[in-house]
């Protein structure tokens, strides 16, 4: 069942970023009312002053429990978008044991406790959508990635599960799986050169994916080449040969430079 976007509530994640911005408009442009969240409030403020009305601004930190709670608490959410991420990217040995709590916090925890607190009110009005933002690292995972990874597969599990719990009560679950995405977000802004070949997308088709994904019921949906989401089943068939045909292919200098260029944002 989908949910209709007119007169809906949504609660987006990680809207300081340029993907969550791209999923509170395309939201809002289908006449939702966006509660958009963040460490920023300056940022927050500017969307909410291009977007007119149906828009508030929750400046939050997700690596604060009690921050999360307060989200979770909200009776008149419908949609839930989990965005908000932190890189994680860089080889396990290179992180601090409070690095990995905050990853953990950000992209796996507070998805989880967002959705486990909001589900009450979707169930007691028949209707809604949980929607988690992983990634295709959630699908393949590459050597300089294992915390990141181990925190997007883990969403895809939690996602997979949950839409089987919640069969025919009204509310819907989609994972969407972004590869690189150009113009903003992680990849983005770490400066990283992919080897010659290598597609990617931008924000506004990850949004276009959320929308998908909500009105399709969709439990899964890739925003990525086909060479990228293939590869992507392929590893689920082959993992070691596959991760051979990465190294190859220079990927393992695509992981240097995303840990280098997001080493200041753990």
């Amino acid at each position: 069942m989908s949910i209709e976007f007119n007169g809906s509530t949504a609660l987006i994640t990680g809207a300081t970023g340029g993907i969550g911005q791209a999923i509170a408009r395309a939201l809002h442009g289908r006449g939702a009312t966006v509660i958009v969240t963040g460490r920023r409030g300056d940022v927050l403020e500017q969307l909410r002053a291009e977007l007119g009305e149906r828009v508030e601004t929750v400046v939050a930190d997700l690596t604060d429990p009690a921050a999360v709670q307060r989200l979770a608490e909200r009776a008149d959410v419908d949609i839930l978008v989990a965005n908000a991420a932190l890189p994680a990217s860089g080889k396990l040995m290179g992180f601090t044991a409070d690095q990995m709590d905050r990853a953990l916090d950000v992209n796996l925890r507070a998805p989880m406790q967002l959705a486990h607190g909001l589900l009450g009110g979707m169930l007691d009005r028949g209707r809604g959508h949980i929607v988690l933002i992983s990634s295709l690292a959630g699908k393949v995972a590459t050597p300089g990635g294992s915390i990141y990874s181990a925190t997007k597969f883990g969403l895809r599990g939690f996602g997979y599960a949950l839409g089987g719990e919640l069969r025919g009560t009204g509310v819907g679950v989609t994972t969407v799986f972004p590869g690189f995405i150009r113009d903003a977000g992680m990849f983005a802004e770490s400066g990283t050169k992919l080897p010659r070949g290598v597609g990617t997308r931008t924000p506004e088709q990850v949004a276009s994916a959320v929308l998908k994904g909500i009105e399709r019921n969709r439990a899964e949906v890739d925003v990525a080449p086909l060479t990228m989401s293939y590869g992507a089943k392929a590893f689920a068939l082959a993992p070691g040969p596959l991760t051979r045909i990465q190294a190859a292919l220079g990927y393992d200098d695509v992981a240097r430079q995303m840990e280098e260029g997001q080493l200041t944002k753990r």
